[in-house]
């Protein structure tokens, strides 16, 4: 993993301190080279120990270890923007290249943290369940509705509500071994924490689609999807994190459908079933 994005993929889970240190180093990769760890601590006002415990808490035996491997990093990044033809690009194109660029390191650091252990765990959860609940709230819901639907495709019962009082009136109805997916980008709202906890109480899978941070909702899954998206304009922020769990959702019907193939079939009828009917 290229250690900017590792940076990035972390930076949720770090003290004040450590994102200070993280921050100015994705803000100035290019000049890291002329920084000792001494002079990056003065720049910051803190402790040179404390740039060395954030580099090895990164995985990096020292502070020059992370200075040559973010130097090689941007090395590669250089050599493939050499590759590309020349040409005059306007500012539009340079902020379309920008998004796609910070949308495609979100996506990869949030790969690295879902392993493929983590989405068969997933998939096996959702394949087995007798029903599975789902809810997001705001711009959670979309993820949720989105997603219920595809489940309903491949012939998985999906219950979706965006409304929480009626999310629990359906969950006192929820059976061992059935599943909640909770949409919950900061995973802190008290009621959803109720409806995890109680879900658990009554042998459900809970699983959890948030950032990467620890919050009280994650804290209780089965099942724990992260989504590292992080930039410094809240406005970059939010599509990213909207991008990054679209694709992580991808991610995760993709294995429904290869590792069964009776659903994919029923995926193609089902398709096919609602072509016909909205055929003039």
């Amino acid at each position: 993993m290229s250690p900017l994005v590792k940076i990035r993929s972390e930076r949720d889970r770090m003290s004040a301190v450590e994102r200070r240190i993280a921050d100015f180093i994705l803000e100035n990769a290019q000049l890291l080279r002329d920084y000792s760890s001494q002079q990056l601590a003065n720049a910051l006002g803190i402790s040179q120990s404390s740039v060395v415990k954030f580099t090895q808490k990164l995985g990096f035996r020292g502070y020059p270890d992370l200075k040559y491997s973010v130097g090689e990093s941007i090395g590669r990044t250089d050599d493939a923007a050499a590759a590309q033809p020349a040409g005059e690009r306007s500012d539009d194109d340079l902020l379309g290249a920008m998004l796609w660029e910070r949308k495609a390191q979100a996506e990869e650091a949030t790969r690295l943290l879902n392993g493929r252990e983590t989405m068969l765990d997933l998939a096996a959860t959702l394949a087995n369940a007798g029903k599975v609940y789902l809810i997001g709230l705001g711009e959670d819901d979309l993820h949720a509705r989105g997603f219920a639907m595809r489940l309903s495709l491949l012939g998985i019962v999906a219950i979706r509500h965006a409304d929480i009082s009626r999310m629990a009136a359906q969950i006192a109805l929820c059976q061992p071994g059935d599943a909640l997916v909770l949409f919950t980008e900061h995973g802190k709202h008290p009621a959803l924490v109720k409806l995890a906890r109680y879900f658990r109480d009554q042998r459900g899978r809970v699983i959890t689609v948030t950032r990467h941070t620890s919050n009280p909702v994650r804290a209780l899954a089965n099942v724990a999807l992260a989504v590292a998206a992080y930039d410094d304009a809240s406005y970059v922020q939010s599509l990213i994190y909207q991008a990054t769990v679209q694709q992580l959702l991808d991610a995760v019907f993709v294995y429904l459908c290869e590792n069964d193939e009776a659903r994919h079939a029923r995926l193609v009828q089902n398709l096919d079933r609602i072509q016909q009917m909205l055929e003039p």
